[in-house]
């Protein structure tokens, strides 16, 4: 029944498989471009710094060594960052969120509004969810048939609800979210700090090419160092920009899509509703050991499902327990920060309210759409 609901577009008449087949692999060829062109730029640059500048430029054998040496680092951890947020393991949604065959039935099969709002608001009821929608309904996903997780979203280019989903990045191919977010933020802080080596041991040489005295004129070489030159400066100036975005969105615990618009609690939007602190928030992120915040290695704190949020946003009120481990009684969570926050959970005999929002139902074929669209949400949608 699930794939029959999701999978119910009918396709024009004679549109072969093998047409689906050729669209499906030249649209994935095309995704890769913008990652062929910064590994192309990369490449050239490594090109033109290493053989063009420190081997057949610079004479000083100390300064080609020291050269050498920093260019590689930043190089290689550029490099590794940039490779794990391509090829990040993206885990799906777990199995629990996802609706069932019966409880896919009883929403189908349910004949008013408010019956559909009910087969849900059941269902969501034992998960640990805190957001609603603009309406105050639960966050549901009519594509991927699941309720959707805090902070998750449907990216109509994967085709699937996300974890923690920041933005999809045409750079890397993917998106960027729980799995790959700390991945992202080094990706740009070395690319960063690559781009503002490279322009500040070229700009002696660019000087000298602005005033005349670099090289012969017909030396290819030279040109290819003052190119580095400014196509470093470029970047640098867009990196700067997006690293020091991303380090504030870090420090207050946002995602790109929250910033847009603040996540919504049942008391209303709060940009702020999962901020615990900057300090905290950066352990959310890069984890808890110093030794690895600035490497490649996934750290993260937490499953992406579950945020600690503000107490005004709770469910129930918590209080730390004495040993740190954020343990209570009922309606709580073991913390997996370490750090004595603890997770808010439902109340089983909560008050009946709306928790199905009003999102597009283009999936449930013949059926008559059960929502109007009046307060839909293209954010609940990405």
């Amino acid at each position: 029944m699930a794939s029959s609901v999701q999978n119910n577009r009918v396709s024009p008449s004679g549109y072969c498989a093998c047409c689906r087949t050729c669209n499906m692999w030249c649209w994935r060829a095309l995704k890769w471009l913008p990652v062929l062109l910064i590994v192309s730029i990369v490449t050239w640059s490594y090109y033109a710094y290493v053989l063009q500048l420190c081997i057949f430029t610079i004479e000083s054998t100390v300064q080609q060594c020291v050269y050498l040496v920093i260019y590689h680092i930043l190089f290689i951890m550029f490099a590794w960052s940039y490779w794990r947020t391509i090829f990040a393991n993206i885990k799906s949604i777990p199995d629990k969120y996802k609706l069932p065959e019966e409880e896919l039935e009883k929403l189908l099969s349910a004949d008013t509004e408010e019956g559909q709002r009910t087969v849900l608001e059941n269902y969501a009821k034992d998960l640990p969810i805190v957001t609603r929608t603009m309406s105050g309904s639960v966050r549901y996903c009519n594509r991927c048939v699941l309720v959707k997780p805090d902070r998750a979203h449907h990216c109509s280019i994967c085709a699937r609800c996300v974890l923690k989903m920041d933005h999809h990045c045409p750079w890397v191919n993917n998106c960027v979210c729980f799995h790959n977010y700390k991945f992202f933020m080094l990706f740009l802080g070395y690319a960063l700090l690559y781009c503002i080596f490279i322009m500040s041991t070229c700009l002696p040489y660019f000087i000298r090419f602005w005033k005349g005295d670099f090289g012969a004129a017909g030396s290819s070489g030279r040109y290819h160092i003052v190119f580095a030159f400014f196509v470093a400066l470029m970047f640098a100036v867009s990196l700067g920009s997006l690293f020091g975005y991303h380090c504030y969105l870090v420090s207050h615990n946002r995602t790109t899509l929250e910033a847009f618009r603040a996540p919504m609690f049942r008391g209303g939007a709060d940009k702020n509703g999962f901020s615990i602190g900057a300090f905290k928030n950066f352990k959310e992120v890069f984890g808890n050991s110093p030794n690895l915040w600035f490497l490649p290695v996934f750290t993260s704190l937490g499953d992406g499902c579950e945020y600690p949020v503000r107490r005004e946003h709770q469910l129930q009120t918590f209080t730390t327990a004495p040993d740190g481990l954020g343990y209570e009684s009922m309606g709580t969570t073991r913390s997996s920060f370490g750090d004595g926050i603890v997770y808010p959970v439902p109340q089983q005999d909560e008050d009946t309210e709306s928790l199905l929002s009003s999102e597009r139902w283009d999936r449930w074929g013949e059926r008559a759409r059960p929502f109007d669209e009046r307060e839909s949400s293209s954010y609940d949608e990405l």
